[in-house]
């Protein structure tokens, strides 16, 4: 049946019964016929120190760590980071699996191209800053890179901290589905584990100003299906313990990768990609030769072709100019197609790469785009650590998906808001216009910190003003 269906079938559980027959689960995954793979991205978070970095690393390297960080050496991209041991940038890393549920990782493939071609399924770690220091890194990843899942690492011996408690909430915010990883259980006793499990249980049950979860201990490979079962669809918090040196729970947590649904379902991604084209821009690359400028980001509705002409902008003054699309890449991949939920690099003609930058998006001409400096919305303190109240005039960080600006509020419905409390206030850019939406989520902070959240719930073109302004 799988067979004549096009997809593949993969035991991932296997019992045997008294009268010596067994019963077993599969895995049966059908890649749609207009892709190459299913692409999954997950979003590591997790305090400095919890072992992100080396996880990621195990995962991708097929190496165990040597307690010291050696695993985590492949993904840091400058010297400063070698040295500390600390994420300050964002990485990426791919592992693949084939039809088998096999790993396809640089253990056993030379590049990039050779484990996308290797695989039906492709998980993308986004490696997250977890330094205080480099929270605006985090916000921005979490916001711009639209993660499908989040995978909160929290550090077995060292237990739930302040940095562990911001990073689920920033989760949740954005709505992203969290599974959580215990990790370094190889360092610590099993009381401190325990102790520290209490305490998860305890966030995740009664929540720090956001939804509760049920926790969901994975302890064997029928926990392991039930959670990636229910996950998407119910309001649980699958839980994990591993060690990056002794290799425990590592291939329980690859077999839960592997067999996670997709955030959307192909009819759901169908629908996105008959929508116009918005492509949300978070990288500019400077370092290229040719004519051609080259962007990174995310496709966030539509479909996109080699060849096709868009909008790109908003510009300084607001307005939207032509460009086209020359070629496309993913992983580093020659693509001629990409769809809705996929990240990917443009190449793009007629356009200077002066005049682009973090924050524009490509849209179909047909949508008419306008820019605005104002806005509307509907914003909580949730995590609001002073007395200090918000009013009329305050200025903070907006981070809405790719856009990262200073911000004013120049009205509320309320004198002062305060912690756990909500208001409708606008906004106004301070340097320059914007292209938002109604119903985007936003974050806002105040230098490292994170003060609140919120969702936009009317905008002003650039040409309307709110008069109360």
């Amino acid at each position: 049946m799988a067979n004549r269906l096009g997809a593949s079938i993969t035991s991932v559980y296997k019992r045997t019964l008294d009268n010596g027959r067994h019963i077993v689960e599969v895995h049966v995954r059908k890649v749609p016929d207009d892709q190459y793979y299913i692409d999954s991205r997950v979003a590591v978070l997790g305090t400095v120190n919890s072992g992100k970095s080396s996880l990621i690393g195990v995962c991708t390297h097929g190496e165990l760590d040597n307690g010291k960080g050696c695993a985590r050496l492949n993904l840091f991209r400058h010297l400063h980071e070698i040295q500390s041991g600390r994420t300050s940038s964002i990485t990426y890393e791919i592992l693949g699996f084939n039809d088998a549920g096999e790993s396809m990782n640089y253990k056993n493939c030379r590049t990039a191209n050779e484990i996308c071609d290797r695989s039906t399924k492709i998980i993308t770690f986004i490696d997250l800053a977890g330094h205080k220091k480099y929270m605006k890194t985090t916000v921005f990843g979490l916001a711009a890179l639209h993660p499908d899942f989040a995978m909160l690492c929290v550090d077995a011996p060292t237990g739930i901290v302040d940095t562990t408690r911001e990073h689920l909430s920033l989760a949740i915010t954005l709505g992203l589905p969290v599974f959580v990883i215990i990790n370094k259980i190889d360092a610590c006793s099993e009381v401190t584990i325990q102790q520290t499990i209490e305490c998860l249980t305890s966030l995740l049950k009664h929540g720090d100003g956001f939804v509760q979860f049920k926790p969901f201990f994975i302890q064997n490979e029928g926990d392991l299906i039930k959670a990636a079962d229910i996950f998407v669809e119910k309001n649980i918090c699958p839980i994990l313990p591993v060690s990056c040196v002794t290799g425990q729970n590592i291939d329980l947590l690859k077999k839960f990768l592997n067999i996670l649904p997709p955030r959307l379902s192909s009819s759901e991604q169908e629908i996105l990609s008959q929508l116009p084209v918005e492509y949300r821009i978070d990288h500019i690359y400077t370092n290229n030769t040719s004519n051609e400028v080259v962007v990174g980001g995310t496709l966030r509705s539509g479909t996109i072709h080699e060849g096709d002409s868009f909008l790109v902008g908003p510009m300084s003054d607001g307005r939207f100019v032509p460009t086209k699309v020359a070629t496309i890449e993913r992983y580093r991949v020659p693509r001629r197609i990409v769809r809705a939920g996929q990240a990917a690099s443009l190449s793009l003609l007629d356009i200077e790469s002066s005049r682009l930058r973090k924050g524009m998006v490509l849209v179909s001409p047909a949508v008419n785009p306008e820019a605005c400096y104002e806005f509307v919305a509907e914003i909580s303190l949730t995590m609001h650590h002073t007395n200090t109240p918000i009013h009329k005039g305050f200025e903070t960080t907006v981070q809405i998906e790719n856009i990262r600006q200073t911000a004013v509020i120049i009205d509320m419905n309320i004198d002062e808001l305060y912690a756990n409390e909500k208001a409708i206030v606008t906004f106004r850019f301070k340097t320059r216009c914007e292209y938002v939406l109604e119903d985007a989520r936003l974050i806002f902070r105040s230098g490292q910190q994170t003060k609140g959240n919120g969702r936009v719930i009317k905008v002003f073109s650039q040409n309307q003003q709110n008069t109360t302004t």
